[in-house]
């Protein structure tokens, strides 16, 4: 989930975990005079028309889609274009370096602390309009069921027709005037979507937050709209790691992203919280249960955040070394390749699919580091998710910290007798929290704030209020 909030400050939590919110002189230099390391190998694709669509004012641009369809009736062509962050960075060389270190881009809701240099990020490498651009280009063909007949991947040459915001394309879909080159997305998404049911995969929609302060200096956390375009350009990026992770697992070499199934007694406390919350699952299976709620609304939010107890134990792995295992929340062999401006592994995945793709030996660089990838891979996701609780907790205790000794509305999701706490739902602000007392469970409940405290990182309530 990530949370906006560009008006505070959070150099406290950068500097608690340690994150480097800047770069060395030589290192944004070298960004700065990277250029394409493999011009002469590359396809011409310019002819293309691709477009990118991400959060507005983003500049850090990792992927472009266009979607064809040949003829009435037949299957689907997706070109989906990825930077080719490894065409700047010279093996050894101190952006590579740098960039072993940090890991990925640790999200804070003031600035992101990136994997690379803007020079880089935001310039050279990123798949900006109008301008011709290195990328690893995937070509998918797709039957009239979404479902993949063959795919390809290639070095090339690519242009961006346009730079699409989520808002702009949502309000272009409503009004039936999406761009020509993503007209063709939400049937293919749904497609998509269709098949991850099959797979029984579990898709988190988890919306963004973003902090408002009112005009009496008080702050409010509110809930992003998540379009359903976001969901349907989200199906591209999975296709993709879905088939870069099977080329992997069927040669034996490379890195998968992987996922441990989900236990009976973590889905029984879904299931449990989310009849709290008022939902009936059914027949459904989980996967279609989260397909059909609205992400939107405070329930909707509420229930990803449990479902995210779901998919606990996520890791890396390196063919070389270990056994190909599935990503239980896909359903099946997985990849991280589409970000590799934001994530390191990504480089060097794709590096693989190529070497592949082209019936050559993957280079040295990448399998000489393939230990240290993924033991920066590990070591710095579980960074990102400490800094992730760390960044909401701040959040909610400093929108509650006004409110301390009020009363809330709260459904109650679980409770411990023996230790006489629970874990409550408040719907404004969309919180989720603990609670000293144990009301019933799944009941509509008065809590009292007694804690709220930034500096503690801190929310408590009491039950029953006062």
């Amino acid at each position: 989930m990530r949370l906006y909030a560009a008006h505070l400050d959070f150099d406290s939590i950068a500097e608690e975990f340690n994150i480097p919110t800047d770069f060395d002189d030589a290192v944004t230099e070298a960004a700065a005079q990277a250029r394409d390391r493999f011009p002469s190998t590359r396809t011409d694709m310019r002819d293309l028309p691709l477009v990118t669509i991400d959060p507005q004012g983003s500049m850090d641009l990792d992927q472009a889609v266009f979607i064809d369809k040949p003829s009435v009736g037949a299957g689907y062509i997706v070109y989906y274009a990825i930077a080719d962050v490894a065409a700047f960075l010279e093996p050894g060389g101190v952006i590579e370096e740098e960039s072993l270190r940090r890991g990925q881009t640790i999200y804070l809701p003031d600035e992101p602390a990136r994997l690379h240099p803007a020079e880089l990020s935001e310039g050279e490498a990123s798949l900006l309009p109008d301008v011709d651009r290195p990328a690893v280009v995937w070509t998918f063909h797709l039957d009239a069921s979404g479902e993949v007949n063959s795919f390809h991947v290639e070095r090339a040459l690519v242009r961006s027709r346009a730079r699409l915001d989520y808002d702009q394309a949502h309000q272009d879909l409503i009004s039936g005037e999406l761009h020509s080159s993503i007209a063709l997305l939400p049937e293919v998404g749904k497609l998509r979507q269709a098949s991850s049911l099959r797979r029984h995969a579990i898709s988190l929609r988890l919306p963004s937050q973003r902090v408002v302060e009112g005009d009496d200096g008080q702050f409010e956390l509110v809930i992003e709209p998540r379009h359903e375009i976001m969901d349907y350009n989200s199906e591209i990026s999975l296709l993709t790691g879905m088939c870069a992770g099977q080329l992997m697992a069927e040669h034996g070499v490379g890195f998968l992203r992987t996922l441990p199934a989900a236990t009976e007694e973590s889905e029984q406390a879904f299931l449990q919280g989310v009849a709290a919350l008022g939902y009936e699952v059914g027949e459904q299976s989980i996967s279609e249960f989260l397909l059909s709620i609205n992400a939107d609304d405070p329930r909707g939010m509420a229930a990803m955040r449990l479902a995210q107890k779901l998919l606990r134990g996520a890791d890396y792995v390196w063919l070389g070394d270990d056994d190909a295992e599935i990503h239980a929340g896909i359903g099946g062999y997985y990849a991280h390749v589409t970000a590799p401006l934001r994530r390191l592994v990504d480089r060097f995945a794709s590096e693989v699919c190529l070497a592949l793709c082209a019936g050559e030996e993957t280079p040295a660089w990448v399998t000489d580091k393939a230990d240290e990838v993924i033991a920066t891979m590990r070591r710095t996701s579980q960074l990102a998710s400490q800094v992730d609780k760390a960044v909401l907790n701040w959040v909610e205790a400093k929108v509650l910290q006004p409110w301390v000794g009020h009363n809330f509305e709260a459904i109650v999701l679980t409770r411990d007798e023996e230790k006489d706490t629970a874990s409550v739902f408040v719907a404004d602000p969309p919180v989720l929290a603990d609670v000293i007392g144990a009301p019933p469970q799944g009941k509509s409940v008065k809590v009292s704030l007694i804690t709220a405290d930034p500096d503690k990182r801190e929310v408590k309530f009491a039950w029953p209020a006062d």
